[in-house]
């Protein structure tokens, strides 16, 4: 389930690359097929642990063209240990909204990227995520979850004011919100209730067999309610001689 539309990003094998919040390594494994040398960067152990397990099968499967490279790192996104303008591209999904300096965080991203490079960020998109924090305090008051909600002109202009220029704007997963809705009003951690299961079951059907009516639906109703918003950005070139 990709957040981000890899032909927007321009991704071109050879190119440096780094996942920052890897997760569960959604979008570094998709870097990595289209060739990159990637890195996928977390402050999870066991998580960057299992990215490395896919690493390996997604080479074992032919999936990974010949000359890319991947690896994990574990580590403070407030402190990444890469010199500036390391990186052509980097990736931020759903991952600045759990950090408390999140300008911080920006700021590190932004100056490990090259100038000229790419920056591909998302949060969770202020509606659906208000009706969340609405419907459920679990939702949010948990250990390392949700510290604010973004407007996505918010985000914007941090992303902005740190090197970034937008270049482009869009929502996804819209199908996923409702599933968070009901979660929330039923209680996220009850995921035996009989229509959290069963839409469970829809989300599962829909991403392994990505069916054309529910894609044409998805597409439909993100500009409504997609779940998240994503930006597509480019760091700033620097002048010569400029301070």
């Amino acid at each position: 389930m990709l957040t981000f539309d890899f032909d927007r990003l321009g991704v071109r094998p050879g190119m440096r690359a780094i996942d920052i919040g890897s997760g569960n390594g959604r979008h570094a494994y998709e870097l990595l097929r289209r060739g990159a040398d990637v890195v996928a960067f977390d402050q999870s152990a066991d998580d960057m642990a299992e990215v490395e397990t896919m690493f390996a099968a997604l080479r074992s499967e032919g999936e990974v063209p010949e000359g890319a490279a991947a690896r994990v790192e574990v580590g403070d996104a407030l402190a990444l240990p890469y010199p500036d303008d390391a990186f052509d591209i980097v990736v931020l999904s759903e991952i600045l909204e759990h950090i408390p300096d999140d300008g911080k965080a920006i700021a590190e991203a932004v100056r490990i990227l090259r100038p000229g490079g790419v920056a591909a960020v998302s949060v969770p998109r202020w509606l659906p995520e208000k009706l969340c924090w609405a419907l459920s305090d679990e939702y949010h008051e948990v250990e390392g979850g949700h510290v604010r909600v973004y407007r996505a002109d918010e985000l914007a202009a941090k992303l902005t004011r740190a090197g970034l220029t937008v270049a482009h704007r869009d929502h996804a997963h819209a199908l996923h919100a409702p599933y968070w809705w009901l979660k929330c009003a039923v209680g996220v951690d009850n995921a035996d209730h009989p229509l959290v299961r069963g839409y469970h079951r829809l989300l599962v059907w829909d991403m392994m067999s990505a069916p054309p009516l529910t894609r044409l639906l998805d597409r439909a109703l993100n500009p409504l309610i997609g779940k998240s918003v994503a930006l597509y950005l480019t760091k700033d070139e620097v002048t010569v001689g400029a301070p």
